[in-house]
C-alpha cells in the first residue's frame, strides 16, 4: 500500500540521520528514516568497532543497534525503515545497482515531498549511498532532493568543499538550502529532543569515546540538489 510522506531521510548507518538531521526530524513529525546498512553479516564475526561499542559479535551488535535506532526515532516521532544491506566492516558491500533499486522502491512506495540524502563524506558507505541517491534525482520528478552534511565527517578539513566540487564537476547543482527549518532558530525543546535521541545510541557513543555526545552534536546544514541541464 502506497503512503505519502512529507520528508524522507536516507541514512547510511543506524545513527547517521539523527546525528546529521535530528532537529529537522523533530520539526517534521511522521518523517521516514530509511537506513541502508542494518543487516548482520552472513556468518558471525567480531570487528574492532563492534568491540569498542561493547558487543561480543556482529549478530549481537546489529540486533541491539536496530533496537537503539527504533527507540531514537520514536523520540522524534519518525518512522524507521531498515534495508537489508551490510556495512563495510562486514566485508559484503552491495552492488551499486542493488542499492539503487532498493532506494528507488522505497521512494516510489512513500512518495515524499522532500528527500534528504548524505552528502557522501569520507566513509565508503556514505559515498555509496549518496551516489545511489544522486542517480535517482532525474527520474524522481516531483520530489525535492537535499543533501545533509554527514556528522562527524563534516568536521574534517576540506571534506565538504571537496565533495561539493566533485559533485559539481559531475553535473550537479548544490545551493545552500534556505527553505528547510533554520536550525539556529529551533526551540530549546527541539534541541533537547535531539540530544535525547542521540543518547539512545548508547553503543555508538561508547565506540566514539569520551565526550561523544558533545563532539557529535553539530549545527545542521543542508544543500538543495539538482542536476544541471
Amino acid at each position: 500500500m502506497q503512503s505519502h510522506a512529507r520528508l524522507l531521510v536516507v541514512s547510511p548507518h543506524l545513527d547517521d540521520a539523527v546525528l546529521s538531521c535530528g532537529l529537522l526530524l523533530t520539526a517534521n513529525p511522521s518523517a521516514i528514516v530509511c537506513t541502508v546498512f542494518t543487516a548482520p553479516p552472513r556468518e558471525n564475526m567480531s570487528t574492532d568497532w563492534d568491540r569498542q561499542a561493547g558487543f561480543n559479535d556482529a549478530f549481537e551488535a546489529m540486533s541491539a543497534r536496530r533496537q537503539e535506532d527504533t527507540e531514537a526515532l520514536q523520540m522524534l516521532h519518525a518512522q524507521p525503515i531498515h534495508l537489508p544491506f551490510r556495512d563495510a566492516q562486514y566485508r559484503d558491500t552491495p552492488a551499486p545497482e542493488a542499492l539503487t533499486e532498493a532506494l528507488r522502491h522505497t521512494l516510489l512506495a512513500h512518495t515524499p515531498d522532500k528527500v534528504l540524502i548524505p552528502l557522501g563524506l569520507f566513509h565508503s558507505d556514505h559515498t555509496l549511498v549518496s551516489d545511489a541517491c544522486l542517480s535517482l534525482i532525474t527520474e524522481m520528478r516531483g520530489m525535492a532532493f537535499h543533501a545533509y552534511e554527514d556528522v562527524p565527517y563534516r568536521k574534517m578539513e576540506q571534506a565538504v568543499q571537496e565533495r561539493i566540487e566533485e559533485l559539481r564537476n559531475r553535473g550537479y547543482v548544490l545551493t545552500p538550502a534556505e527553505d528547510l527549518p533554520a536550525t539556529t532558530r529551533e526551540s530549546a525543546s527541539h534541541e533537547q529532543m535531539k540530544r535525547e535521541a542521540i543518547a539512545a545510541y548508547a553503543s555508538q557513543l561508547r565506540a566514539f569515546g569520551p565526550d561523544a555526545e558533545t563532539r557529535l552534536y553539530s549545527t545542521e546544514k543542508y544543500w538543495e540538489l539538482k542536476q544541471a541541464h
